[in-house]
């Protein structure tokens, strides 16, 4: 696990800080109490707040610690709103599953059926590259989020409304250096197969993956408090102020309003702790999916060579230290950073979000909170 993660919601998925006790037992600490306990430590470790949703069938309990506003102090609200990151992926991968579905595109298309010449530099070629293959991130492609130049730029956050059409980012991650691995041949997370993705999304419907999303995912699940902004790097409404510590010699920095076009489908969702619940269990329990595309949704491929780690479309597979076995993913962008686990059926479900997120990891932080949700998981 890399100690650098520049712009992460690009970042490799933490779960190796995930660590878990075993199933609950009479008089040991519920899940709801470890999960507390978590947000506790996670602000003795420097969170501003830490917010967190424990559900089991229809029963939820939510953990709070920690002020939603350094300014003002008030309290964190587990119903405020947060910017999601990569979470965000399997709400464009479930986009593109649908199309799939209606028979309007297959995921073993290439990327130049769809886009052609956006994928044709330094030795890369979209004619080679399938749509799944930028779902599971087998592509070979680098990740825009890795050149200096844009990290700088989103690291920094003085301009928030700066424009990245999307072909700018895939240029970035173009030029950074000629293939390594051909497609197919091994797992690499890249922000770009997902700004691809939501290309594709538009080259097939017309409409940009926001609007997609909007139609097809959030109204009809009723989602009241999820938004995929484009345009308006503002939160509205209840929301929980996001923070970036300095890293060397800057003050503190809210980072609540930053650059949503730096992500777009690969990271720019702002949702809460219910609906990114709700869409999780939809998810799984093929609400959302005809069966033959759920099960391309939960077809993985390895991340590495220990088996404990499997990658989707969108969503990932791993084993706790417990042995239960989990769905879900997390998501780490200027100012936030979250995880959301699930079970098969979606029954069991927790999401955590820590209102501060500077670029690096793992921090202690990080490790002490993902920590706490995967022993409150582990005790549901």
């Amino acid at each position: 696990m890399k100690s650098l993660r520049l712009a992460a919601a690009g970042a490799a998925l933490l779960l190796a800080a995930a660590a878990g006790t075993g199933t609950a037992q009479a008089g040991t600490p519920t899940a709801a109490a470890l999960l507390q306990a978590g947000a506790l430590q996670g602000v003795a470790d420097g969170y501003p707040a830490v917010i967190g949703l424990v559900r089991q069938g229809d029963t939820a309990q939510y953990v709070h610690a920690g002020v939603g506003d350094l300014s003002t102090r008030v309290p964190a609200d587990p119903a405020a709103q947060f910017r999601i990151g990569s979470n965000t992926k399997a709400f464009t991968a479930t986009v593109l599953l649908q199309l799939e579905a209606e028979q309007r595109l297959s995921l073993d298309d290439t990327v130049a059926r769809w886009l052609p010449g956006a994928v044709a530099a330094n030795g890369y070629d979209g004619g080679r590259i399938t749509v799944r293959q930028l779902l599971n991130h087998t592509s070979g492609l680098p990740d825009y989020a890795k050149d200096s130049g844009f990290a700088l730029s989103y690291a920094l956050n003085a301009q928030p409304t700066r424009t990245w059409a999307p072909q700018t980012l895939v240029d970035l991650a173009l030029a950074q250096h000629a293939p390594t691995a051909g497609p197919g041949q091994q797992w690499s997370y890249a922000n770009t197969n997902y700004v691809l993705a939501g290309m594709v999304i538009k080259a097939v419907t017309g409409n940009d993956p926001a609007t997609e999303v909007q139609h097809r995912i959030i109204e009809p699940l009723g989602l009241r408090h999820t938004t995929f902004p484009t345009t308006d790097p503002t939160l509205h409404g209840t929301y929980l102020h996001g923070y970036e510590y300095p890293v060397v010699g800057i003050a503190i920095l809210d980072a609540t309003t930053s650059d949503v076009q730096a992500f777009g489908a690969a990271g720019a969702i702002v949702s809460t702790l219910d609906d990114l619940a709700d869409f999780g269990r939809a998810l799984l329990t093929g609400r959302l999916l005809p069966p033959a595309q759920q099960a391309e949704l939960t077809t993985t491929v390895p991340t590495g060579t220990d088996g404990t780690v499997g990658y989707g479309l969108g969503i990932a597979h791993f084993r706790l230290p417990c042995g239960q076995w989990v769905w879900g993913h997390n998501g780490a962008v200027l100012g936030y950073y979250s995880d959301w686990y699930a079970s098969e059926d979606g029954s069991k479900e927790i999401v955590r979000v820590n209102s501060e997120f500077h670029l690096i990891g793992p921090t202690k932080g990080q490790q002490d909170t993902s920590k706490a949700t995967a022993d409150a998981y582990c005790a549901l």
